[in-house]
């Protein structure tokens, strides 16, 4: 079968991302027993990769389109805290504190695209800027509402079982909505000319402009994208905790950029999949949850994490350097 050439196989960007998943999985098999496969040891991975995947779909897709978002640190306890002070402090039904925590995501992503867009000034100045004052908001808000940091939540059963249960005792349900956002979002990027128009915004976004692509639209809607499911991630945390406080998320940011490049998106855009990234994210989430199942010293963690992340790039990027320089064998009588 000509198609299934083996440098075509390479060429795919989540081709790396899968060899680097198979290898930190075989690792930690090795070396943290069998018990890293049980259910336990299973929901302690899964349950990060879902809350973490479901940020790092729309980064991944902002890089691809040759943008960043990293105002996700401060929206996951944005969104947290407007459900929390909605509808356990104020003690109005739980819908109206689960829409203004999609309602802030939203507002937040279209103001991070209109600046992006208007102003010219990189993605990262635009974002960084939001991250502190949504941050600045979110403390203030809370304080002047509540007169705490910390806000208790209780969702009536429809909510808990919809958005903050544990299946099994161990497994997140946003396990379920991870696994569903990632299928629409394969969808909509692999299969619709949608996905074409983000690939091309990365590649050259004037000349993606020229073409008729609406570039300032696609842009707003990747960094509301990203605002909302980082607000909705929030959300789910404090109707599955029953509490919520303003600190915390900072750390999505990088996980979130290191799951997408783990998972074969360029830095320099133009180049990645929504498969790819998915792989990339359990890779990290397993070397993140691994290293507690080894006998290792936790005082070398974060340096064995690293080792470990940096070696999953590196094969990624070795694979699609061999991708690119590979010519398929003609067949004997080929012309």
């Amino acid at each position: 079968m000509n198609n299934l050439d083996f440098g075509n196989i390479l060429r795919r960007p989540e081709a790396g991302a899968l060899l680097g998943l198979l290898a930190v999985l075989i690792f930690f098999v090795v070396f943290g027993g069998i018990d890293f496969l049980k259910p336990a040891g299973t929901a302690s991975w899964l349950n990060v990769a879902a809350n973490l995947g479901i940020v790092a779909l729309p980064i991944g897709l902002l890089m691809i389109a040759g943008e960043l978002d990293i105002s996700i640190g401060a929206m996951i306890p944005a969104g947290s805290m407007t459900v929390a002070i909605l509808s356990g402090h104020y003690e109005l039904p739980i819908w109206i504190g689960m829409l203004g925590s999609i309602a802030v995501g939203i507002c937040v992503g279209i103001i991070n695209g209109l600046l992006v867009v208007r102003t010219a000034v990189p993605s990262l100045i635009v974002t960084l800027g939001m991250l502190f004052a949504v941050q600045g908001l979110t403390l203030g808000f809370s304080v002047l509402l509540t007169g705490t940091t910390s806000v208790a939540l209780s969702a009536p059963d429809w909510a808990k079982f919809l958005f903050g249960q544990f299946i099994a005792n161990s497994f997140q349900v946003i396990i379920l909505w991870w696994l569903a956002i990632t299928a629409i979002y394969v969808f909509f990027i692999h299969y619709s000319p949608f996905g074409n128009w983000i690939f091309a915004m990365g590649g050259d976004k004037v000349s993606a402009r020229n073409a008729g692509i609406p570039t300032d639209r696609l842009t707003i809607i990747l960094f509301v994208l990203s605002a909302t499911s980082a607000s909705f991630v929030g959300m789910c945390q404090a109707i599955l905790f029953n509490s919520a406080q303003v600190s915390g998320g900072m750390i999505f940011i990088f996980n979130c950029i290191i799951s997408v490049v783990v998972g074969g998106v360029l830095l320099t855009g133009g180049f990645g999949s929504i498969i790819g990234i998915f792989f990339g994210t359990i890779t990290f989430a397993i070397v993140n949850q691994g290293i507690y199942f080894t006998d290792f010293d936790r005082n070398w963690s974060s340096l064995i994490i690293g080792i470990m992340l940096l070696l999953a790039v590196l094969m990624n990027n070795t694979f699609r350097k061999m991708a690119l320089n590979y010519s398929p064998k003609k067949k004997k009588g080929a012309e």
